[in-house]
């Protein structure tokens, strides 16, 4: 999209949608409680720990901070602008990682880069882009300017997975698609009623607010994220209110639903510097960490201060399925929606993040267990190619 050590348990909220604001005070209230700490400079080695989320200590998460590397804008690998990266995933076939730009094809042909990343026990040391694939649309030709909006991938037993937010001006429709090593259309996946856009905003995604996160859940199911709450849903966020985004779980074999879930998108942490600036914050992305619990990032930005990055555990037990559920709204059925609770605020920590859309786990040549984070640089001078890495000392397995 364009444009801390570490946390206190979250409850397991039964709510009716209609309710919604009332869980407002406390998302607010913790907003004000992370950001109201003073931000320390972040020193390799310090370490983020979140024993036990839920109250679950089985489900503990540990981390060390391996440092970080940035990539300016304008920076070119065999003629074409390296740039808008929004999803990364390793691969463990090489011990090498994908990206994927989310360039309309205004740059060059919407493509995934094939990167190099050189991290061990002892830091986070550089980032090599080897090359880049360029994806087909079902003509088996490069996607036309502005027909497609590349956020997530991820990889399958049977290709590249990754997601297309659409564009919800122009009425195109998000998707999931599998596509080949060499960028090829292998499949789509079904796009369940109710996300399609709609010229008159009564159902249906919200423009650059559709399928940002993509998961593959261990047990084999795939689970997509929208951004924001989708136009039925209610609204999107605030400095004041969370919204409601969608989660599918997409039965792989078949590319059809298995069912839909809540995730509560919590308010905007920070105000822009002015009265009349800009700010956002949505779900960038997930990735799973059992069959049952994934990180997801929260991303936001404040004109004039910056980005807001919030790295959270979230749990699909228990959650309702809402597939059935056309409107969040406009029901009176009581709604369970996933649970969360941070594990770390990237700038409470003293780190100075920009617009980070990616995260993976991978493996360093040394051994070594990582998490790498990927940012977006909107191809924006005034940004840059961002990447951080940890070591992962501890994660439910």
């Amino acid at each position: 999209m364009c444009r801390w050590r570490h946390c206190s348990r979250c409850r397991h909220f039964t709510i009716r949608v209609d309710d919604f604001a009332m869980l407002k005070p406390f998302l607010t209230t913790a907003a004000v409680l992370l950001f109201g700490h003073a931000a320390q400079a972040m020193d390799i080695g310090t370490t983020i720990d979140v024993p036990c989320p839920f109250g679950d200590c089985k489900a503990g998460i540990s981390l060390s901070y391996l440092g970080s590397y940035d990539i300016p804008t304008g920076f070119t690998e065999n003629g074409v602008e390296v740039g808008g990266l929004s999803g990364i995933e390793f691969d463990p076939s090489n011990g090498r990682y994908v990206s994927i730009s989310d360039d309309r094809s205004e740059k060059a042909p919407a493509r995934f880069y094939n990167l190099d990343i050189d991290v061990g026990a002892s830091g986070l040391k550089g980032v090599t882009i080897l090359d880049h694939v360029t994806l087909k649309d079902k003509d088996g030709q490069p996607f036309a300017i502005k027909k497609v909006d590349g956020e997530s991938i991820r990889l399958g037993r049977d290709g590249i997975y990754w997601t297309s937010e659409g564009d919800g001006k122009a009425l195109l429709p998000p998707f999931v698609r599998i596509a080949s090593r060499d960028g090829g259309f292998m499949r789509e996946f079904a796009l369940p009623a109710g996300f399609a856009p709609t010229a008159d905003k009564s159902t249906g995604i919200r423009d650059n607010l559709a399928f940002e996160g993509l998961a593959f859940l261990p047990g084999g199911d795939l689970i997509v994220g929208t951004e924001s709450a989708l136009y039925q849903d209610g609204p999107t966020t605030t400095l004041t209110g969370g919204s409601l985004a969608r989660l599918i779980r997409y039965d792989v074999a078949t590319g059809e639903q298995k069912a839909q879930y809540v995730y509560p998108i919590s308010p905007i942490p920070q105000a822009p510097s002015t009265a009349t600036g800009w700010n956002d914050f949505g779900l960038s992305e997930i990735m799973a960490l059992d069959d049952r619990r994934l990180l997801s990032i929260e991303r936001g930005y404040a004109q004039g201060v910056g980005s807001s990055i919030v790295i959270s555990m979230f749990d699909l037990d228990g959650a309702t399925d809402v597939s059935n559920i056309p409107s969040l709204a406009k029901t009176d059925q009581r709604i369970v929606p996933v649970r969360k609770t941070q594990v770390m605020d990237l700038r409470a920590l003293g780190l100075e993040p920009d617009n980070i859309e990616g995260i993976t786990f991978g493996k360093a040549k040394d051994g070594t267990d990582v998490l790498i984070l990927v940012a977006d640089n909107n191809f924006n001078p005034t940004q840059k190619t961002q990447f951080f890495a940890f070591k992962v000392i501890r994660r439910p397995a």
